[in-house]
């Protein structure tokens, strides 16, 4: 082979790649904040004695699951604009993002709410504490610490599945690497610089879950299993 990489008008680049990653880490911010709160309510939903709710919940979750986030994507950022909405491409994207995780991270936190022993439960209850107070300190913060990890690795998928909006224009690092490669007609080197970047962002992503379990969960940060 006698391909001569030049990465020189590629890396002149670097605003360009530089402004993707923010728009990249955006997204990614947001949508973990909001789709870990959807996710936490619709475990709740999902146990719910009101067979009405959980199947509802049941629904939305199955119908995520088994979709794939690009069609999901072209769902919402069209469905908006059929409904006469004219939503801007970062929201239409967000908003098919955080959809997406909180049907996983609801399957996530289930199964740690499912892990929870009912002695633990009945104990909480002899020792009358509110209903409140039991689904908080024994099953909700228990389930979170026991899947922090799963949680923490389905956080950097959505980070790296964040590069599929680029199918609606959201210019993120993906959609910046096709722009720079039109431009230069450097198309290795460019793809090739933002697979860096996305291994960078999921070091530095790791870093920062293990930072956040370090301060949110006293007993693992003991144990030395945060991640």
């Amino acid at each position: 082979m006698g391909y001569q990489f030049e990465f020189a008008d590629v890396l002149a680049q670097w605003p360009l790649f530089l402004s993707g990653a923010w728009l990249t880490i955006q997204l990614s911010a947001l949508a973990i904040v909001f789709g870990l709160v959807i996710g936490i309510f619709t475990a709740i939903g999902r146990r719910s004695n009101r067979v009405w709710l959980s199947r509802l919940c049941g629904i939305y979750v199955e119908s995520v699951r088994n979709t794939p986030l690009l069609v999901q994507i072209f769902v919402v950022y069209f469905g908006f604009a059929g409904a006469g909405w004219k939503v801007p491409v970062f929201v239409a994207a967000l908003s098919a993002l955080i959809i997406n995780l909180g049907a996983y991270t609801c399957e996530i936190v289930r199964a740690g709410m499912d892990a929870v022993h009912r002695g633990q439960i009945e104990a909480a209850e002899c020792l009358a504490l509110t209903k409140a107070q039991i689904y908080w300190h024994v099953v909700l913060v228990p389930a979170l610490e026991k899947v922090y990890p799963a949680l923490a690795s389905q956080f950097v998928l959505l980070m790296l599945a964040s590069s599929i909006t680029s199918q609606i224009g959201a210019e993120e690092l993906t959609a910046v690497a096709a722009r720079v490669q039109s431009e230069t007609y450097r198309s290795f080197e460019a793809y090739l610089v933002v697979a860096v970047l996305y291994i960078l962002l999921s070091y530095v992503s790791r870093m920062a879950f293990w930072a956040v379990g370090l301060l949110a969960f006293k007993r693992r940060r003991k144990l030395g299993t945060l991640l």
